[in-house]
């Protein structure tokens, strides 16, 4: 199935890209561009540069990922 490969990681969001992108940052240093899905859009209009998220990546393309859910909003 599509969907078996998919696997989670933790991050940190970068900055905003236009379009509801964002750039995010991995523990190990690379650097990849992640999306919100479709409905959630509304759910994560407030992620600034410095919030930690989980993302779904797929092994094949690892300069793209789904964010998830929002791990920790950091405090500034």
């Amino acid at each position: 199935m599509p969907g078996d490969k998919i696997f989670q990681v933790e991050g940190r969001v970068i900055e905003a890209l236009p379009n509801g992108t964002y750039r995010a940052e991995l523990a190990n240093g690379h650097r990849l561009t992640a999306f919100v899905p479709g409905r959630a859009k509304k759910n994560f209009a407030g992620l600034k540069a410095g919030d930690r998220v989980k993302l779904q990546l797929m092994p094949y393309d690892l300069s793209a990922g789904r964010i998830v859910v929002e791990a920790v909003k950091q405090v500034k």
